[in-house]
């Protein structure tokens, strides 16, 4: 679709620029929005009879955008969310939660004037484009962190989360140390001698049971011959 750009749209163009763009870009985002109109006869004539206007509209929403940048620019807002020990966020801070806490802090943001290209899913620092008009857009650091005592040392340079990742390195055991092979286990007397109890009891109660399956075995071998010796005597 050819369309008439009402403002500057990144990417795209400048004010009165006439581009082809997808019918679903124009139909859900150009049109909708105000930032442009279909490219045919009637509204290139309205654009260029209202195109004085429109810049001066323009030039005022830019003037009232750079207010709000010098205000906005490079400061940093904090989340607080829960994560595990390796600094990964349970869940994520999307454009809407920092849509959300700019609009707390006094500055009206849409979300989709927040530029992100996936959601935040780690603590940090995290470098956020805000954009309040199409020539003029902010960046702020959000600073994601457990507890406002955690965001002040992230924001100082400090990694919160190697000192925890040290501490679990520390009392993790080195099992490779343990079992290295020709490492040799020194036993107390007592051990000793209670490992070699254990073993001589063990052997004692292998050899009474050898004993008795042997007498088992001659018992019945006993019989079985007393049967038939009893069979050979008895007359015909």
């Amino acid at each position: 679709m050819q369309v008439v750009l009402l403002e500057r749209v990144s990417k795209l163009g400048q004010m009165g620029d006439v581009v082809n763009v997808k019918d679903g870009y124009a139909r859900n985002f150009l049109l909708p929005q105000g930032k442009a109109l279909r490219a045919n006869k009637a509204n290139l004539e309205r654009f260029e009879d209202e195109r004085a206007q429109l810049e001066a509209r323009n030039l005022e929403r830019k003037n009232d955008a750079e207010a709000v940048h010098t205000k906005l620019n490079k400061q940093t807002f904090v989340i607080i969310r829960q994560s595990g020990d390796t600094g990964q966020l349970y869940g994520s801070v999307t454009t809407r939660d920092i849509a959300s806490l700019l609009s707390d802090e006094g500055f009206s943001v849409e979300r989709n004037q927040i530029s992100l290209e996936m959601p935040i899913k780690n603590l940090g620092l995290h470098n956020v484009s805000v954009t309040l008009h199409p020539e003029v857009t902010s960046t702020v650091v959000v600073n994601v962190a457990r507890t406002e005592e955690e965001a002040g040392r992230q924001a100082a340079g400090e990694d919160v989360t190697a000192e925890q990742q040290a501490e679990a390195d520390e009392i993790t055991p080195v099992v490779e140390e343990i079992f290295d092979e020709g490492v040799e286990v020194e036993l107390s007397d007592d051990a000793e001698e209670g490992a070699e109890g254990e073993v001589g009891d063990e052997i004692a109660a292998e050899a009474e049971s050898e004993v008795s399956a042997e007498a088992e075995t001659e018992e019945a071998v006993s019989g079985t011959n007393g049967d038939q010796a009893a069979e050979d005597v008895t007359p015909a």
